[in-house]
């Protein structure tokens, strides 16, 4: 991801199993990306698993902010809701707009948090178990046009929170920087130039992408 950090540590779905699965894979078959894995190593947290409509709310509310200034403004909405690890889409539509901004979120942020819960009942939304069954394309057409939620957003509920291996977001600072490294390209390639490079390393994208992003967090210069 763009943001800069030592290590990616994040909550993903996918069992170590499957992840170690993938990595062998790649490492076996692309003599590159073995040396890029040997010098990195990025780390995971598998313990969170949440609903599609609940990381789609807190991808919202993290939303050009720092990650302290998010995290604040998330704990101020969840305790609107007493007794509730997480508000029900429900509970968010009967709850006012002026209270919701009282929680330190933007008009347009409301707009979005409240159109994600009137989806999540109307089943736009899916369900854990619905979602589970839907291909990353199937997902990213059915959510995209939902207001604040972009296909960059999408691809990172789907990696980081569902735990999909085969993600490839070409449009993230972070994935074109590394990669430019990482080939010792003289100029960072486009999300254009770049969609189907990741094709070889289908069906498990998202692994070469954690490691292209701690690559680029890593460097300072290139």
């Amino acid at each position: 991801m763009s943001k800069k950090k030592n290590a990616i540590v994040h909550s993903v779905k996918h069992s170590e199993t499957d992840y170690a699965k993938g990595l062998r894979y790649l490492r076996r078959r692309f003599p590159e990306f073995k040396t890029l894995s040997d010098n990195f190593k990025p780390e995971f947290n598998l313990k969170t698993k949440r609903s599609l409509y609940e990381s789609l709310i807190r991808a919202v509310a993290n939303q050009q902010l720092h990650m302290k200034a998010a995290a604040t403004i998330t704990s101020r909405f969840i305790a609107l809701y007493p007794g509730k690890k997480f508000p029900t889409p429900e509970q968010v539509l009967n709850t006012s707009d002026e209270v919701l901004r009282g929680c330190g979120f933007s008009s347009n942020k409301v707009k979005a948090i409240k159109e994600i819960a009137l989806k999540t009942v109307e089943g736009v939304v899916p369900s854990k178990k619905e979602t589970a069954k839907l291909s990353n394309e199937e997902l990213i057409a059915r959510l995209v046009p939902l207001r604040g939620i972009g296909q960059w957003t999408v691809e990172m509920v789907l990696l980081f929170q569902l735990g999909r291996l085969d993600i490839w977001p070409v449009d993230d600072f972070g994935i074109r920087r590394g990669y430019q490294i990482w080939k010792g390209l003289k100029t960072m390639p486009t999300a254009k130039e770049l969609k189907h490079e990741g094709d070889p390393y289908a069906p498990y994208q998202s692994i070469l992408s954690l490691h292209l992003w701690q690559l680029s967090n890593t460097t300072k210069s290139v």
